[in-house]
């Protein structure tokens, strides 16, 4: 089994800049990073930080990327509901190309199936003019939630920079968890997250689980070995693992070092089933 990119997703070290997030990626083992570019209520472990309107702070995770060598995979946030103007994107997205980012993470609000459609094709003409693809994330509450309804959802846009950002919690929350893992070899998928989780949760937590509080790969239920061997073996793999009950008891890096490790001994273990 070829060797897998690790990529360190800011919801497993929330409490930390995008500059300190790139030094704990190299200092535990992961090539790439996937940051906020700025703070966000709805993460209150979030430091109070914004490259976009921030020369400094941009310039603090520019100096980490070149010290570190680490890149970065994925940008976050862009999320598209109704009254979304994509062209409100342009600094974020003028603030990826700076800091090398090759895609930016997409969240489907918008009930409009047409409308929809026509703003990610004006986001991903935008987002070009800067060098950086699409990654929808398929997700429950959102309008797009399985994996089969983005790539039909990518297939109606007509572009081919429109990937995919697979995630393995929101495949088992979802409705058709086999179909999904059927087609994880589909040359969209761009990036996937693995976590864990129990078999089944109360659906009023779901999104408390998605961005506060997961378990460590091997800790649930979820078959993280078949997720990974279903995947192309170049397909890079982000450690998306927030462990917010941690946060006063253990480090950012004792909580990454802690996620990478339990990640990689099941990542080992889909290597000795595909050997």
């Amino acid at each position: 089994m070829a060797e897998r990119r690790l990529s360190l997703d800011h919801i497993t070290v929330t409490d930390t800049t995008p500059w300190q997030l790139a030094e704990i990626a190299a200092e535990v083992g992961c090539a790439g990073i996937c940051p906020f570019l700025h703070s966000m209520e709805v993460l209150p472990a979030l430091p109070d930080y914004d490259l976009i309107r921030d020369p400094a702070a941009l310039r603090a995770t520019r100096n980490a990327l070149a010290a570190t060598g680490v890149k970065i995979d994925l940008i976050y946030p862009f999320t598209m509901a109704g009254r979304t103007n994509p062209q409100d994107f342009a600094p974020a997205l003028e603030t990826g190309a700076a800091l090398g980012a090759p895609r930016a993470n997409v969240l489907c609000y918008d009930r409009d199936p047409v409308r929809r459609t026509e703003r990610l094709i004006e986001l991903a003409e935008l987002a070009a003019t800067f060098d950086i693809a699409l990654a929808i994330e398929f997700y429950l509450p959102s309008q797009i939630r399985t994996l089969r309804e983005t790539i039909d959802q990518i297939e109606r846009t007509g572009r081919s920079d429109i990937g995919i950002t697979a995630d393995l919690l929101h495949i088992m929350r979802g409705p058709e968890p086999e179909q999904s893992f059927a087609l994880l070899k589909h040359p969209a998928i761009a990036i996937a997250q693995i976590a864990d989780g129990p078999a089944t949760i109360n659906p009023d937590t779901l999104e408390w689980e998605a961005g506060i509080q997961r378990l460590l790969p091997g800790q649930g239920a979820f078959n993280i070995p078949k997720f990974i061997n279903a995947l192309n073996a170049n397909t890079p793999l982000s450690i998306e693992i927030p462990q917010q009950n941690n946060i006063t008891a253990q480090n950012p890096k004792q909580r990454a070092q802690n996620a990478v490790n339990a990640a990689m001994g099941l990542i080992r273990k889909a290597g000795e089933k595909d050997a």
